[in-house]
């Protein structure tokens, strides 16, 4: 596995981590009615999931071309976390809806 792979793969687990910090920091901000912060901050979320996926693209781009590489721990690690980032970010926006909801009642 080249640095640049590994590179890679960090910051999948990087911005992955953000956007899921993010997210749950919108949560807690919608917890106590501060909706147009929470969307804001999982704005912020949106944008780490974004470069996670422009390096999940370029890996895609890279095996694509024919430069296969082996499935090592790291790999999985990156891809498990951009998967519960983006699971979070999800959750969050539904949580957000919810607790605005209930706010108004």
């Amino acid at each position: 596995m080249d640095m640049d792979y590994q590179e890679i793969m960090l910051q999948i687990i990087v911005n992955g981590g953000n956007a899921r910090s993010y997210s749950m920091e919108a949560i807690q901000l919608a917890k106590v009615n501060k909706f147009e912060e929470a969307r804001e901050v999982l704005g912020k979320a949106n944008e780490e999931l974004a470069k996670a996926h422009i390096s999940q693209t370029k890996l895609i781009q890279n095996e694509a071309s024919g430069n296969v590489v082996e499935v090592s721990l790291i790999m999985v690690h990156a891809q498990d976390h951009l998967m519960n980032a983006i699971t979070v970010k999800d959750l969050a926006q539904e949580f957000i809806d919810m607790y605005e909801r209930i706010s108004k009642q």
